[in-house]
């Protein structure tokens, strides 16, 4: 006679490989943080199903603008380093920086964080980042999605996607008809490589040994390199009240020889003074150990240049001044010209 077979053993979603515990203590320790970068408009708070922002107040005509991005493989270099507190200041700028290209004033943000195994402290660092870069932008972090997904990432890895919605009055959206022949390129300086090209950065770096404690215009090679993304938001919208500017683009991947275009009517071109591009030391230090040519640097990096203006050059001084005022270094690189119609972004780009 055979024995009945034995009763299989309890499996709990933990014996899975994953801790809703560790997710709700996550949730509690960044409420604080989250709630710091609420805005007015902002209705209820973390834990709905759906995250609510009443705009009724504040436009006539609305025109939303929306973003999405990452961090690219810079985060590789922050899991490497275990330095999490500033890539979600990264993730943040990468998009509101987008969005205010078109005169648009970020509103509201949406993270997604996803890893094998929650690690409490690397989550809650990571989110607060987010957190910061969001309450700098005066932009409110009103929901996300944080993932533990077993067997999907190698231990101590994790992902890291935003999403941000922005607006702007119809009457006041910039799309680059404004911009006529001679018009003036500002540049706005970068706080360091932002979060473009860290495929390339990241060969350098190792083929030159990881040499993290080596300086770089007096700051550490590593530092220099994991820099979080400047905010643009709070002296850009600043700018927009004061001056009319015609265009504006955020140096991101491509560079400046694929970005400003962009924004550039078909029929003009842009003429960029390549003795303006001043390269700072980071700058200089991966050009040179990578013996990388000028035009991969123009197409790859931002090259000091984080955020360009596009401005009458009746209006430059005055935009000069204020870009002072505001802290933001700043330089003429270039202008707008006539090119033919019909002719390939490439070509209507010229860097000398």
């Amino acid at each position: 006679m055979s024995s009945s077979p034995s009763a299989p053993t309890p499996i709990t979603y933990r014996d899975a490989g994953v801790d809703i515990d560790a997710g709700n203590e996550v949730v509690e320790r960044i409420k604080p943080l989250v709630k710091r970068s609420f805005r007015p408009e902002v209705m209820g708070g973390l834990g709905g199903f759906g995250a609510l922002f009443d705009l009724s107040g504040k436009y006539r005509e609305p025109v939303l603008v929306s973003g999405t991005d990452g961090v690219g493989t810079k985060l590789k270099l922050a899991q490497q380093l275990n330095r999490h507190d500033t890539i979600g200041i990264d993730l943040v700028a990468m998009c509101v920086n987008d969005v205010l290209v078109q005169g648009a004033e970020p509103l509201f943000f949406l993270d997604y964080f996803a890893t094998g195994k929650l690690d409490v402290d690397t989550t809650v660092a990571v989110v607060g980042g987010i957190a910061k870069g969001c309450e700098l932008s005066g932009c409110a972090l009103i929901g996300g999605e944080t993932a533990e997904m077993p067997d999907m990432y190698p231990p101590g890895e994790y992902d890291l996607a935003g999403f941000c919605v922005a607006a702007v009055e119809k009457s006041k959206l910039l799309d680059g008809a404004k911009v006529r022949e001679g018009d003036v390129l500002v540049g706005i300086a970068s706080s360091g490589p932002h979060s473009n090209g860290y495929s390339l950065i990241r060969k350098i770096y190792d083929r030159a040994g990881r040499p993290a404690d080596l300086d770089v215009g007096g700051v550490k090679l590593i530092d220099a390199l994991m820099a979080p993304t400047q905010l643009y938001v709070k002296p850009v919208l600043e700018l927009l009240g004061k001056h009319d500017l015609h265009a504006m683009a955020h140096i991101t991947g491509g560079g400046l020889t694929e970005n400003i275009i962009r924004v550039i009517p078909d029929g003009l071109g842009l003429d960029i003074d390549a003795s303006a591009i001043v390269l700072p030391p980071v700058f200089e230090w991966l050009q040179r150990e990578g013996a990388v040519p000028n035009e991969e640097m123009w197409r790859t990096f931002n090259c000091g240049v984080g955020f360009v203006l596009v401005v009458a050059p009746e209006d430059a001084a005055a935009v000069s001044a204020d870009l002072e005022r505001l802290g933001l270094r700043h330089r003429p690189i270039g202008q707008v010209v006539k090119a033919a119609a019909g002719a390939s972004p490439d070509s209507r780009v010229r860097i000398g």
